[in-house]
Formats: structure tokens, sequence, C-alpha cells
């Protein structure tokens, strides 16, 4: 029998209003209110139950219990929120699958709001770390053996600190993979340099921390022939077919057949996609002597025999599956682009970011600034208050008596508080999407650039001086490719701004 991992990457960007905690409407969504219920109707709940004939007979198949998968973790909690018998289904489908799979369950986490990691700073990208640890602590009751890196964006930096947080192994794609040698071996000129098409996805690899501790990260390198065919070759027209594709490469590569793909690939992307898969996994793929696995299980079968140093990309900013040219797709115009008009280009790109990263880092400065008066250490309180986000019951007055220096003030709470939401917001509004399309007006950068509102409107609550000015000064260097639209500023002001919502009381709820 071949082991066979399918792994799906479920995840849609936060939505909501940051404002009023409610998504707005998406009208490309249309019929539904936005893109979240559509994608939720065409794609998540149909995997979570879908019928199938088997023998005559009928049965209902939850795909989640038999591929690898992760979910955003701001997608979980929208699911909760608003669809919770299949967030139930995804949740019980990884526990069915651990007791299937000696105790490794299918799910893995994510870095928590999908930011592109290398690109980072490091304080942020602990945060991110953590917090998805967190979130997938809390919802599937276990720690997670992965983390799926967003666009599996990374560098050697980035893999550090998932091995610095306990991190198993980790999913690439092949063009990540720079060269490999035995681990057995002690020869500097051991080393093969490898790519896309030479590294072999058939087994797992160790990679060790740069600091020369001997600690080390498994690595997965996907196979890009079967992920591309799934994605954009059609090959999910019926199950005999994909499970053809599935038997080509096994003569080709012999051992572990593992694929990964957008989730959304399964019913989204491509109808049926969700059915074609049922069958898949559950008729034609054991008939044709395929046994699903999951990564955590194969790798305590088959451990690394291989050492891999990673691509660190152009400028060693990192590595990704979907910018030929490293992570600049999320900093500059390298070309990459989905959508647009005939002349259109992405130089936008760098001035948002440097619009942002002016934006956080003034935040920064007032935030430790508090350090002594309102926390002992305001980035390991900033660190452990998704515990916050994800129990709005969470007593406040404990949590800030566990990291503040003394006794606080009503007053002093609330200011507290406050800060923690300015930095919530500073994480959100680096989410990569808002970088992905084909101009600055489009739904993504708006929605970052409201979480960019949000801070500055909290940082004017709190009575911080206000970095507004410099901050569209920043951003009006971000040209629209609609002329009538102008630039970032002008977008900012016009599509954003209004969208505050003031409540009452500024007041933020202590428990």
């Amino acid at each position: 029998m071949t082991p066979l991992i399918i792994h799906g990457h479920f995840y849609q960007p936060p939505r909501e209003n940051p404002w009023t905690g409610i998504i707005d409407p998406e009208p490309g969504a249309l019929p539904f209110h936005d893109w979240n219920e559509r994608i939720y109707a065409e794609c998540y709940q149909p995997n979570s139950e879908l019928r199938i004939v088997v023998g005559g007979s009928e049965q209902i198949v939850n795909n989640y219990e038999h591929i690898s998968f992760d979910f955003g973790p701001t997608l979980l909690s929208w699911l909760q929120q608003h669809h919770a018998e299949t967030y139930s289904r995804i949740v019980v489908a990884d526990a069915l699958s651990a007791a299937r799979h000696g105790g490794h369950g299918n799910a893995i986490a994510q870095a928590y709001n999908h930011a592109i990691l290398p690109l980072c700073n490091e304080r942020d990208q602990t945060t991110q770390v953590r917090w998805g640890i967190a979130d997938f602590r809390h919802r599937f009751g276990r720690e997670p053996e992965s983390m799926w890196l967003p666009e599996t964006a990374c560098n050697d930096h980035v893999l550090g600190v998932l091995i610095d947080e306990g991190v198993r192994f980790v999913i690439l794609a092949p063009q990540q993979a720079q060269r490999v040698r035995s681990k057995k071996s002690v020869l500097a000129d051991d080393w093969h340099t490898v790519g896309r098409d030479t590294i072999d996805t058939s087994v797992a690899y160790s990679y060790f921390h740069r600091d020369d501790s001997g600690r080390s990260i498994a690595v997965f390198f996907y196979d890009r022939k079967l992920a591309h065919d799934i994605a954009f070759e059609q090959a999910l027209a019926s199950s005999q077919l994909l499970v053809d594709r599935f038997a080509q490469r096994r003569a080709e590569l012999p051992g572990l057949i593992n694929i990964a793909t957008d989730g959304e690939t399964y019913g989204h992307h491509h109808k049926f996609g969700d059915l074609c898969l049922a069958y898949a996994l559950q008729v034609d793929g054991p008939a044709r002597g395929f046994t699903l696995t999951n990564y955590g299980e194969y790798l305590e079968q088959f451990p690394p025999a291989l050492e891999v140093e990673i691509n660190n990309g152009e400028r060693s900013e990192g590595s990704s599956w979907s910018c030929i040219h490293g992570v600049s797709r999320w900093i500059r115009d390298c070309g990459c682009h989905t959508g647009g008009e005939p002349g259109w280009n992405q130089a936008w790109r760098g001035p948002l970011r440097a619009a942002l990263d002016f934006l956080r880092d003034e935040a920064a400065i007032y935030f430790e600034a508090t350090r002594g008066e309102l926390f002992r250490d305001p980035w390991l309180a900033r660190n452990d208050s998704i515990s916050l986000v994800l129990d709005e019951f969470k007593s406040r007055e404990r949590f800030l008596s566990e990291h503040a220096p003394g006794e606080l003030t009503h007053e002093q709470q609330q200011r507290a508080l406050g800060f923690l939401e300015v930095q919530r917001n500073a994480l959100l509004m680096y989410t990569s999407c808002g970088w992905f399309f084909s101009d600055i007006s489009g739904i993504e950068p708006i929605q970052i650039l409201k979480y960019a509102g949000r801070a500055l409107d909290l940082m004017n609550q709190l009575g911080l001086p206000s970095p507004r000015e410099r901050f569209l000064e920043i951003l009006a260097e971000a040209k629209s490719n609609r002329t009538e639209l102008g630039n970032g500023a002008d977008i900012y002001q016009r599509l954003v701004e209004p969208l505050r919502f003031r409540q009452a009381s500024d007041e933020v709820l202590v428990r």
C-alpha cells in the first residue's frame, strides 16, 4: 500500500469591520452577504457532510476526517460564531483522525492572521506563532504538531522561531528546497543542490536550527505536479482521473504521495471538487492501493534520514509557494499579480507596507513606555492576551493582575486594555491578502487599512500623539491603478474613515 496525504489549507482573511465587529456587505459575493458565507456554502460545509454511494448504499463522509488540514484561526472563530454545527464537525474530525492514526490528528495550526512571517519583525513573528498555537490548543484540545506558514513563506529565521516554539514539522513548496545531504554525513562538500523539480517529495527531511544547538524540525515538500494538476489542470473532473494521476506519480516516484493546495479548491474553486475528493479517498484510492495517513503518523513511522537547507529567497527575505521572486509579492512590484487591467502595476505595495510599518513602530514606542506602569513586560502581556480574544468571559482584572507591576486603578486597567487592543489591530493589519491582488482599492487592502484606522482611533482615545498625518503622507505614495481613486491616502479617507463607529462610551469593559 502506498501512503497518501492530501493537505488542505483552509483560510479566509478576517473581514469584520473593526469598529462594529460585523462583516459589511461584499457585493462581489452575491447572492451571499459576504465571501465567508459564499465559500462556506460552496466548500466548508459540504466537505463536512457529503453523501456518496458505495456498493449500492449511501454513506455520509466528512472529508476532514481523511485529509490533513489547517484552518485560519480567524476563519474558525467566524465559523464557531455563525455555523457552529460545521465548526463542531471540523473539531470532531480531528479527534477521530487522531484515534485512527496513533494519536496524530489531521489538523495542524496556522500562524494567527496569515501574515507573511519573514516580512514581520521578530516580535510580531513570535506573537503570530504563539497566538496560532494558543488558538489551536483552545479549539482542538491538544498541542499542534505543525504550523502552516501563510503562503508557505519562510526563511531560516522563521524556521528557527518554529523550532524555538516546539513545532515538530512544517510543509513547504518544492522550490523552497536548496540542498540536501545524508544526516550521517560529516563532510562539508556532501551537499547536493536540489530545486523545484529535483527534490524528492516522497520523504521527510531534517532542518537544523542555525544556532548550532542540534535542535531541528522535520520538513515535508509537497508534490508540485500533483498540486498543480488539482488546482489548475482539471484533475478533479472525476475521482478515477484523480487517482490515475496519483498512480502515475507513484510509478515515477515510489514512496509517500503528499499534496498541498488551498482547501477552497474542493468545492469553491472547482464545483463538485469536494465530492470528487470524497470518492477518491473512500472508494477509488483504496481500490488502487493507496492508504490514507497524515504527516504526524508518517513521521513517527519514517523519521528523516536526510538533512535539508532551504532557499531563503531574493535578498534572503524568504521564499514562498506563490511568488517566484521569494516574498516580493507582499512588499514590491515584482511582476506577480492576480487580476487587473492591462498596464496596471503593483508599485503601491511598497508604500502600503511602509505606511503600516511606520504606524506599527509608532504604536510600539508608546506600548513599550507602559513598562513598569501598566505591564511588567508589555510584549509578554501581548503574547498572552490571545486568551482574552479566545474567551470573552475571561476576567480582564485577573489577566491584568498577572501582568501588571502592581495594583492598577480602574482607569489604568482601561488604558492597559486599550494598549493591547492597539497591538491586536496592528497585527491584523499585516494580513497577507492586502498585497496579493491587483490594486490598493480592492476589498483586501481596504480591510487591512480598516485595522490601521482602528489602531489610530484607539491611540487617540489613549491620548497619545497622533501619527495620522505622517501615516497619510507615506500612504499617499501608493498610487491606485484606478486613477479616479487617487492614492492610498485618498482611498483611506474616502473608503475607510467613514466606516468608523463611535460607541456611546470609549470604555473597554473589564470583567
